[in-house]
């Protein structure tokens, strides 16, 4: 049986010019049944265009800040850094995949980016926007959890787990403010905020704000969100 073809947004580290790549990512589609492959860092329509026709699935992975201009915002001080080339592509990506049904999945960055594609906004900065005790950004090691998720139970989320709560890793400073039309709401942290997110309208539009790439090796929900990925890749 063919392999799904699964593209990823790659990494860029702005201090030495270059392209990068979590292994985790790439190992965790590879073991959930996929071919992984990093994507180059471009914005060339045809380019695009063409990945479009090739490959079978998009992973957006996390990284820098979204530059609030997406979502209608100008950025406050406790905003980081932002790479506009891969805000552009990556905008260009999600609109191509999204017109032909393509199965996208996001991990952290990926599902603040979904939200403000689709029309909601995000809090720029979790310490100075949103009131709370909750540690939303861990220290090594990443794989280990660090706080619940409620799951809700007429999600997707809930029936591919069968478990109203989860424990999940995180590292983000960013999260959803403002839901996007269309979107529901999969889980969130005890404090409120939005841990998944998906589109019932299409084939596999789904996120979550955690990161199981770091925890798919030892972790069977992880393998899970991985697996139903991939095998929607491939119908």
């Amino acid at each position: 049986m063919r392999k799904p073809l699964i593209g990823i947004s790659p990494l860029y580290d702005e201090h030495k010019e270059s392209y990068w790549m979590l292994p985790g990512y790439m190992k965790a589609i590879e073991e959930a049944g996929g071919i992984p492959l990093m994507l180059p860092l471009t914005n060339d329509s045809s380019v695009l265009e063409q990945l479009i026709t090739t490959i079978d699935g998009l992973l957006f992975t996390g990284g820098h800040d979204i530059h609030p201009a997406l979502y209608g915002q100008q950025p406050v001080e406790e905003c980081g850094t932002v790479i506009t080339e891969r805000d552009e592509m990556e905008k260009r990506l999600f609109q191509l995949a999204h017109a032909v049904d393509l199965p996208m999945f996001g991990i952290c960055r990926g599902i603040q980016l979904f939200n403000a594609l689709l029309g909601g906004t995000l809090y720029q900065d979790i310490p100075t926007q949103y009131e709370t005790r909750l540690n939303h950004q861990q220290r090594p090691p990443y794989h280990q959890p660090c706080h619940e998720v409620m799951i809700e139970r007429r999600s997707s989320l809930y029936r591919l787990l069968g478990t109203s709560m989860l424990n999940v890793n995180s590292y983000h400073h960013q999260a959803i403010h403002e839901l996007a039309p269309g979107c529901q709401v999969m889980a969130r942290a005890s404090d409120g905020v939005v841990e998944a997110i998906e589109h019932p309208a299409y084939r596999f539009l789904k996120a979550v704000q955690w990161h199981p790439e770091f925890s798919h090796e030892t972790d069977e929900a992880s393998k899970a969100l991985f697996r139903s990925f991939v095998e929607a890749a491939q119908q």
